[in-house]
Formats: structure tokens, C-alpha cells, sequence
């Protein structure tokens, strides 16, 4: 699936066989090297089971995310020089949409907790006390669908 936006972004939804070389590239600049995550503890057997987005500026792969069959949103990443221009927001709203679509009531998602208000914007709701994954301070989060 494609969604052309104005600002000559450009979002893919597919599965990881087919969005993998792109969505891995993203998460590894951010999570790995920015963030310095631990390389093994960002690939695991979920993203075979999840639902991709990759976000494209033109033809540069900019940001990415996931949503687990269980209705959990992960694995949410913009490269750096494409923060602040609504390519976050325009993936999580694509996979928000796409589990209101498949019949969830709700989708969750553990922040960073540096990234809560960007959550809160988007209408979540903290779901729970600080806990620290991968040594990084998180909130649990839900969306409700009406």
C-alpha cells in the first residue's frame, strides 16, 4: 500500500520481506548507532509477523515503525535530519489506521519517555508507571479507538 503525502513523503506498508532492507537501515542509525542499543536486542522473530511502514522523502528511506499482531506499535524511528517535518506523525497515524482497519480496539506502545508528548499529541494516553528498556527510560502508552 502507498500514501502519497504533499511534502513529497511517501509511505510504504508491507511486510518485512518486502520493506526489511529499508526499515533495518533506519532502526539500525537510530537505535544502534544514535542510541546505542545493543544490536541484539533490536532484531527479534517479531518483525516476520508485523506490519511495516517506511516513510520516503523522493526515494531516500527517512523513517520507520511496526505493528504487532497483538495491536503494539514499535520500533518507531526517523532519521535525524527528518525529525520535526511530520514523518513520525504521518507513521504512526498510517499504522494506527491500518489496526483500526484489521478490527483492533486499542493500540499500545511503550515510548521513550523523552518522546511521551509526541504520543500525547497524537492522542495516547500514559498506561503506567517510568520502567527502563534497553537503559532507556520508557512509559507504557494506549489509544482507544471510538
Amino acid at each position: 500500500m502507498t500514501t502519497d503525502n504533499t511534502n513529497n513523503l511517501r509511505l510504504e506498508i508491507s511486510d518485512w520481506n518486502t520493506l526489511q532492507k529499508d526499515a533495518q537501515a533506519i532502526r539500525y542509525q537510530v537505535f544502534v548507532i544514535e542510541q546505542k542499543i545493543p544490536a541484539e536486542l533490536e532484531w527479534d522473530a517479531a518483525d516476520a509477523l508485523c506490519m511495516h511502514a517506511v516513510a520516503y522523502d523522493g526515494q531516500v528511506a527517512v523513517g520507520t515503525g511496526r505493528l504487532l499482531p497483538d495491536a503494539h506499535i514499535g520500533r518507531m524511528a526517523v532519521l535525524a535530519n527528518a525529525r520535526g517535518m511530520g514523518v513520525g506523525a504521518s507513521i504512526l497515524r498510517a499504522l494506527m489506521e491500518q489496526a483500526r482497519l484489521r478490527g483492533d480496539r486499542a493500540v499500545r506502545l511503550n515510548a521513550q519517555q523523552s518522546a511521551e508528548n509526541f504520543y500525547v499529541k497524537e492522542g495516547f494516553i500514559r498506561d503506567g508507571d517510568i520502567f527502563e528498556e534497553a537503559g532507556i527510560p520508557h512509559v507504557s502508552m494506549v489509544f482507544h479507538f471510538n
